[in-house]
């Protein structure tokens, strides 16, 4: 490896020129520790170059091993006489270094006018050293100073060679004297940085030379690419408490109506409700016995409040249901009364809604302490047995965490015959539920109790084609808006119950299960589970479930090497068959490419080194 420096410019004084070789370069190296080689040598071979004899040639070896070749050319004339060496010896050159003499201003200019753009043209991104050698005239000490105009006139000022560095982009070199410390130090360091640059350059760009070339040599390794992104599942936003919340205005499987203390009618509601957010409900409708609570104050308010009329020559009673009437409840007080469907709207809604509930009472009631006496009463109603109620840790907590996931909630009752008034029958067992809920949260019940239907009439249904796991799983979403189907398999019984009576949000639940099951399994569990995942894709098309389908497509496309080896591979449809083979990872051009890879390795390897 070697480095081509070129050095242009006669650092002399002007008026005492002479032949001999250029003293900056010629000193560097013969005093630089890092150029082997003595000045003898170093001149010998600088006077026996006559090849182009304008130009200086030095030769050296640099840093132990490398090559260093130097052309010094003292006389600016030569891009006039010999523009094609010059140009040639500039686009080779690795750095190049400018010389002048601060005391030769005349020569100065004319090179900046007329060889510097000349060369400027020339370069090729290599580094340039600019040297301004010399003391300034009349001067003990050099002047850098910008203002100082002393030396003007026959010398060349700081400022002009800063101005000429940032031309060319060079570095700007003082250098008043060619003893060590300029020429070893000074000179010598920065240019022994430039050497370094280009040498690392150098093995950088040889590098690259090698791999290209050996990347050239026989076949490439084949690029296996990445597969398909996989289809996005979007879940279904939950309308948990807007159903609950419309079964209060749907006036559908009513169990309970309130009256005022005359006897009128004021709303209509559901207990199952009312029961899963307050202990007076569950105390009032004997779900609960004051044994059970042990809490005088849920007691004390279920008794200033409430009554039941069981009188069957009720005048307000209704001739609906007179298998089963509504359960019949006198509100005592008339304030809290007036505001009572406002309540059971608050309540309906999750019980966290607490400044719109006062801004309905107060509508309704002008007095403020009339206002605060109902949200009272309200407060107690909602009170968790055992705890001292306050109105704002009640606000907070329950603006956090709506009622309807409190311990008291609606999964307290689920396959419970506390409050049911309808029995399933499924696989010879029974499971009690409520009509309330499952009108609320399931249209086909909800079309399957209110329409002319047998299940209208009747409280034991049988359930058919699944098992009760499944339909307890199916209850549970129902109640609770939420369900944990134990495996792949569940969820897919869970799929298609839902499917039946038109659940979509459970369906995509139990989509977004599968799915996230199947992506956490490693290749060796793909490969060795007993799941048919072709059964599973023909059940998800069935049913119905068109993003599983599709999803479980890409999915076998993308595992292809562990599907395809397996017997229900064969079970795939024509279409479907095309569509795994078209986005199949990894693809036959891969597997093709990388066959022959490896039998061009192996017959490398198999190859004679002594032939």
């Amino acid at each position: 490896m070697s480095i081509h420096i070129v050095a242009l410019g006669n650092e002399g004084d002007a008026f005492h020129q002479d032949n001999r070789p250029s003293g900056l370069i010629r000193t560097y190296l013969g005093r630089s520790p890092l150029v082997s080689g003595d000045e003898s040598s170093l001149l010998l071979n600088a006077t026996s170059t006559v090849a182009r004899p304008v130009f200086t040639e030095y030769q050296a070896s640099a840093f132990g091993n490398v090559k260093l070749v130097v052309h010094d050319c003292p006389v600016w004339d030569i891009f006039d006489s010999d523009w094609y060496t010059s140009r040639n010896l500039i686009g080779s050159a690795d750095i190049i270094v400018i010389k002048y003499n601060v005391n030769d201003k005349f020569s100065f200019h004319e090179v900046k006018d007329n060889y510097i753009p000349v060369i400027k043209r020339a370069l090729n991104s290599v580094p340039v050293i600019i040297a301004a050698v010399g003391t300034r005239q009349n001067e003990e000490l050099p002047c850098t100073c910008p203002l100082c105009t002393s030396d003007r006139g026959s010398c060349v000022s700081t400022t002009e060679g800063i101005q000429l560095a940032k031309e060319l982009g060079a570095t700007y070199l003082e250098l008043h004297s060619l003893d060590d410390f300029y020429i070893g130090k000074y000179f010598g360091g920065v240019l022994e940085y430039f050497m370094i640059q280009a040498l690392n350059q150098k093995t950088s760009e040889k590098m690259k030379k090698r791999k290209m070339s050996n990347s050239f040599h026989g076949i490439r390794p084949p690029q296996l690419e990445q597969p398909e992104k996989m289809p996005v599942l979007k879940a279904e936003a939950s309308h948990y408490n807007s159903d609950l919340n419309n079964l209060l205005f749907c006036c559908q499987c009513v169990d309970v109506v309130f009256y005022n203390p005359d006897l009128k009618k004021v709303a209509e509601a559901h207990k199952i409700v009312l029961c899963a957010v307050s202990h007076v409900f569950m105390l009032l409708f004997n779900v609960k016995s004051p044994a059970d609570i042990q809490d005088s104050s849920i007691i004390r308010t279920t008794q200033d409040l409430f009554a039941i009329n069981r009188d069957p020559a009720f005048p307000g009673a209704s001739q609906d249901s007179p298998g089963n009437p509504p359960l019949r409840v006198v509100v005592k007080d008339a304030l809290f009364c007036s505001c009572l469907s406002d309540i059971l709207r608050f309540i309906y809604s999750g019980a966290f809604q607490w400044e719109e509930l006062e801004d309905d009472i107060r509508k309704k009631v002008k007095d403020s302490g009339d206002v605060s006496s109902v949200i009272e009463k309200v407060k107690c109603i909602l009170k968790t047995p055992g705890k001292i109620n306050c109105l704002r840790n009640c606000k907070t907590y329950q603006a956090r965490k709506p009622l309807w996931f409190y311990n008291t909630s609606l999964k307290f009752f689920l396959n419970k015959p506390m409050l049911a008034d309808v029995v399933f029958e499924i696989q010879g067992t029974t499971v009690p539920a409520h009509r309330a809920i499952l009108v609320a949260r399931c249209e086909v019940m909800a079309a399957m109790f209110n329409g002319n239907y047998m299940e209208a009439k009747s409280v034991l249904i049988p359930v058919y084609g699944v098992s009760k796991e499944t339909f307890l799983s199916f209850l549970e979403y129902l109640y609770t808006d939420s369900c944990c189907p134990a495996g792949i398999f569940q969820a897919m019984c869970l799929l298609i119950c839902a499917e039946m009576y038109q659940v979509s949000r459970l369906q995509h639940i139990c989509e977004l299960f599968i799915i996230t099951q199947l992506q956490s399994m490693p290749s060796r569990e793909l490969a060795s589970m007993n799941l048919d995942i072709v059964d599973l894709l023909k059940k998800a098309k069935f049913h119905h479930s068109d993003c599983l389908s599709t999803w479980l497509l890409h999915f076998i496309a993308t595992n292809y090497l562990i599907f395809s080896q397996k017997p229900e591979f064969q079970d795939l449809s024509v279409e479907e068959r095309s569509f795994v083979e078209k986005h199949r990872w990894p693809s036959n051009m891969y597997l093709k490419q990388l066959a022959e890879y490896r039998k061009y390795i192996h017959s490398r390897k198999c190859r004679c080194l002594v032939m």
